[in-house]
């Protein structure tokens, strides 16, 4: 399996970037990895996997993200070792070791972004693209592969090249990271050799109908009334974004409310309104308990709304990305469609 591993062109990296992560992740005696703010499948799923790896070998973990308003996302409590996290107040100022998982960008940090200048070694796991000139882009040993699959597509490399067997939880959370960056295995990055990790996955314990059944058959039902109130608000523009469409809506506080249900348990509206055939973008425009909006776009393939939603202050990949925005929902929708006008074109 390791020699496999270490070969396959799933991640294409420089041999003495991997040199260097194992050379200090084995010499760590204690390690604090940290993932981006609002962490979603991919950044907890590989983030408990290398901490799992690690404590194996007898380092002292802490796993943590920046978020002001700190929890553990509702639909995530379910993941194997997500009771080992702690909230980032519990956190050492300066670490001996630091990972950032699924972000390079210290922005994503959250309260947690001075650690990147307090800790001793830095290594960063992604598969976001930054450039190089971004005064964000953190530095350190970089495990970034912008063509990766999932964050968690390179993390299961290093912890062959660490020489770590994988158990079947170790499997199922970074399984839990692939299947819900590829979209399933829909999105385009679904590669050959994506399969075949998923196949290491798979023959390692991770039991994807279990999985399947957590992250999209488990929905209160309260995300069916909340859905009825996005659907009755929902917009097909189909001149915006060059001609090429835009579906949008949103749903306010007073939607979670009547639902009694919470911003993560509606996260999955979006998987709805991009079924629009006339749009190649679809956007939901959710509303927080602090009046902001947490839009998530999804593309079809013609649009890199990665790249539209950086320039507002987020981020993504080219065919599923997001941002927040404090305007109301006219003028984030407004903002949205300008950026998408000025998105080069395919």
């Amino acid at each position: 399996m390791t020699a496999t591993a270490v070969s396959d062109p799933a991640v294409r990296l420089p041999d003495s970037s991997w040199a260097d992560a194992v050379r200090v992740l084995g010499a760590a005696r204690d390690a604090t990895l940290v993932c981006h703010v609002a962490p979603d499948g991919d950044a907890l799923g590989s983030m408990l996997a290398l901490a799992r790896a690690l404590r194996g070998r007898g380092t002292v973990v802490t796993c943590t993200w920046g978020d002001e308003r700190w929890e553990v996302p509702p639909s995530y409590t379910w993941l194997p070792d997500i009771d080992t996290v702690v909230p980032p107040a519990d956190v050492a100022g300066a670490p001996s070791v630091l990972v950032v998982l699924d972000t390079g960008s210290r922005d994503r940090l959250g309260v947690l972004a001075p650690l990147a200048d307090s800790c001793g070694d830095l290594v960063v796991i992604d598969h976001h693209a930054h450039g190089a000139s971004d005064e964000l882009t953190l530095g350190g040993i970089r495990l970034v592969d912008a063509d990766a699959a999932a964050t968690a597509v390179v993390v299961e490399a290093l912890l062959a090249r660490m020489d770590v067997a994988l158990d079947p939880v170790t499997a199922t959370l970074l399984y839990v990271g692939l299947v819900t960056d590829t979209g399933s295995f829909q999105h385009s990055v679904t590669t050959p050799p994506v399969h075949a990790v998923a196949g290491r996955l798979l023959a390692a314990g991770a039991q994807p109908d279990a999985v399947a059944q957590r992250l999209w058959g488990n929905r209160p039902f309260g995300f069916q009334i909340v859905l009825a109130a996005a659907l009755g608000r929902v917009r097909l523009e189909p001149e915006a974004v060059a001609g090429r469409g835009l579906v949008w809506t949103f749903t306010t506080t007073d939607d979670l409310a009547r639902a009694a249900v919470g911003l993560d348990d509606v996260e999955s509206v979006i998987d709805v309104v991009r079924t629009a055939r006339e749009a190649d973008v679809a956007a939901v425009l959710k509303q927080d308990v602090d009046g902001s909006y947490r839009v998530s776009t999804r593309s079809r393939g013609r649009t890199d709304v990665g790249a539209v939603c950086t320039t507002l202050g987020g981020g993504g990949h080219r065919l599923a990305a997001g941002f927040t925005s404090h305007d109301d929902v006219e003028l984030t929708a407004e903002r949205l469609r300008a950026a998408l006008a000025a998105a080069p074109a395919p």
